[in-house]
């Protein structure tokens, strides 16, 4: 498969998603998210893996593969940079006594771990095609705790899974979770939400939207007011 994804063209995030699941060392969740087998389905905060706060900030610890190079590091670090001016997140340098930890590497695909590991944890941002803003946000939202918006506890009120149009053996990337939905309204603009043919077999729509079935979504390039707003409330920003 050869796909060109550019910033002057609409990104196709659930592709890459698709991708990632298909080309991934291990089974996926919901497509970009790898399963650990010590924990379960239940919300992720529920687990204790919020990453840590010291006074008024969280601290996150990131290191980067040497095979990027300085602009594709600068891509990232521009992504991690929106956390710093909108939450209370902010991510620091590696060293040697961290033993929680985000290693940005390229590897199969674009996926991410749900939360803060014990022992360190990685954010596979492939250089051909992950290296986007929102791709970077997505995956790093899942690091610190973000399932995706379709698969919210309350998605049932505001879009269908039309499951006839899903791949054959996919479907469990639609199974609900009981998140914690911290206060906020389900946002279809969310950079946590799929676009609305993601996994689809025929090019049917996958996911609709109850209010507005012509509706496209799911091409955010950064994170919205409610992503950030969840970030804060999660980790008590405010406070």
């Amino acid at each position: 498969v050869t796909v060109s994804v550019c910033f002057g063209q609409v990104l196709d995030v659930g592709l890459w998603l698709l991708l990632s699941c298909c080309s991934a060392e291990t089974a996926l969740v919901h497509g970009d998210i790898i399963p650990s087998p010590a924990k379960n389905a239940v919300p992720c905060t529920a687990r204790g893996c919020k990453w840590r706060k010291y006074g008024r900030y969280v601290y996150v610890p990131v290191s980067f593969s040497r095979s990027y190079s300085r602009n594709e590091m600068n891509t990232i670090i521009r992504g991690l940079l929106t956390f710093h001016s909108t939450t209370c997140i902010r991510f620091v340098w590696r060293r040697w006594w961290h033993s929680s930890y985000i290693y940005f590497f390229s590897g199969s695909g674009c996926w991410s771990y749900l939360g803060r590991q014990s022992r360190g944890q990685r954010i596979s941002l492939k250089k051909n095609g992950c290296l986007h803003n929102g791709i970077i946000q997505h995956e790093v939202l899942h690091a610190l705790g973000f399932h995706h918006e379709q698969v919210r506890s309350d998605r049932d009120e505001h879009v269908r899974i039309l499951f006839e149009n899903i791949l054959q053996g996919l479907e469990g990337n639609f199974k609900k979770v009981e998140t914690n939905n911290l206060g906020t309204p389900y946002d279809l603009m969310s950079v946590m939400q799929y676009y609305k043919y993601a996994f689809s077999k025929n090019g049917k729509p996958t996911i609709l939207a109850k209010s507005d079935p012509d509706l496209n979504f799911g091409y955010s390039d950064a994170m919205t007011q409610n992503d950030i707003d969840r970030v804060n409330r999660l980790y008590q920003c405010c406070e």
